[in-house]
């Protein structure tokens, strides 16, 4: 085998393409994509952000969702990611969006992305979010016997690489429990 040495970049695959829900002051709802998150405990949430007016938003309402982007709104989910809600205070409903207040938190549920993490702000400093998880939703329509259906849900990943969005493929293991035959 032969390696290909990169340098020290932001690669990792996959790379979950996270659309943040924020209340500004006024109760207007704003959403951005974000790619630098993952959960870092059962009810914890660590994204990486720059300043920006979901950030603000952070600090006036203390609460955030966090939805998976999904193959069925790249477009509206990109959208999100690339204006910003400083410059155009319709964004959300620009990206054709609508929101339902959640009842855990007091932040927006995106209608169209049917899994979200209802979420308390921790901590936001040095652009690192600390949210603590207080609800998981999930539209009945990804729900498989009781449990979230990726093949359904259909979320999508950031190749890092090549600037694009990868659809997640099948199946190919079962998770704490295959590694148990390489078990002495």
């Amino acid at each position: 085998m032969s390696r290909v040495d990169f340098g020290a970049k932001p690669i990792m695959l996959p790379q979950p393409v996270l659309i943040i829900g924020t209340y500004d002051e006024n109760g207007v709802p704003n959403a951005m994509n974000a790619a630098w998150g993952i959960t870092t405990d059962f009810k914890e949430i660590t994204i990486s952000l720059s300043e920006h007016k979901t950030t603000k938003n952070l600090s006036a309402r203390g609460a955030f969702t966090v939805s998976m982007a999904t193959e069925d709104q790249v477009v509206a989910c990109d959208y999100v990611g690339i204006e910003s809600g400083n410059t155009v205070p319709d964004k959300f409903a620009r990206a054709g969006f609508h929101a339902t207040k959640s009842s855990f938190v007091d932040a927006p549920l995106i209608d169209e992305l049917p899994m979200a993490l209802e979420c308390k702000v921790k901590s936001f400093e040095d652009g690192i979010l600390l949210g603590e998880i207080v609800n998981v939703s999930a539209d009945e329509s990804v729900i498989t016997d009781g449990k979230i259906d990726p093949k359904k849900l259909k979320p999508i990943t950031f190749d890092p690489c090549n600037n694009t969005y990868v659809a997640l493929g099948e199946v190919v293991g079962n998770a704490f429990k295959d590694g148990a035959a390489l078990k002495g």
